[in-house]
């Protein structure tokens, strides 16, 4: 039997922890380890508790900053990291996601992302919400404007929404074989579309025919 996904939620805000604490706690799955005010209980919770997800803020002086997430990498290398945070500072959210977490969600997103998110970040993988992938882009599309012709790279999830998009499936479809909610695979199907720069189904299959993704 697969087991729940091991939680510590650390953010020095009481509403934000009791309400992923309900929202998670009450879905089968996952289970809350504990929670953590600031750096000190964090790194006790660490210790004694090893959880699949560490969900924090960084974003909170005083209590938790960016070397809070520098120290978490440096102690305990193998926690998979998932921020939520109200930060909008481009520069400071660009030297988050390159400290090694490996998803980010703004405090706007909603259960199922949330949900979601947790869930990708327990395998090791990656999950940004649809605006931290606008800077992103917007930060990639700044520094190498013009200068490669060569397709954006997708993210392995990626590549397989888009061979089950050119399979013929609907996104319900493909969010049943996936175990995600069909929301999440709009938010992906939209990325895609920008990261490609299509607009339409028919560029998108002819894409994935072009690149092998589907037999001709």
């Amino acid at each position: 039997m697969k087991h729940p996904i091991s939680i510590v939620i650390a953010d020095s805000q009481v509403l934000v922890r009791v309400g992923l604490k309900h929202l998670l706690s009450e879905q089968k799955g996952y289970r809350i380890l504990g929670e953590a005010r600031n750096e000190k209980e964090l790194f006790q919770r660490l210790q004694s508790d090893r959880p699949d997800v560490l969900i924090m803020d960084y974003d909170q002086p005083d209590n938790f900053s960016h070397q809070t997430i520098e120290s978490v990498r440096k102690k305990h290398p193998d926690t998979n990291i998932l921020i939520i945070s109200g930060d909008d500072n481009k520069n400071a959210i660009y030297q988050v996601l390159e400290s090694g977490v490996n998803s980010f969600l703004t405090k706007t997103c909603d259960e199922d992302e949330i949900k979601d998110a947790v869930a990708a970040t327990a395998k090791g993988e990656k999950f940004y919400c649809t605006r931290i992938i606008d800077y992103l882009l917007e930060k990639s599309f700044a520094k190498e404007e013009e200068e490669d012709c060569s397709p954006t790279p997708l993210s392995p999830r990626e590549v397989e929404i888009v061979r089950l998009i050119a399979q013929g499936l609907i996104a319900k479809e493909i969010a049943d074989v996936l175990s995600l909610s069909t929301h999440t695979i709009y938010t992906h199907r939209k990325n895609i579309m920008k990261k490609l720069n299509m607009n339409s189904s028919s560029e998108l299959i002819l894409y994935a025919l072009n690149n092998g993704l589907v037999g001709n």
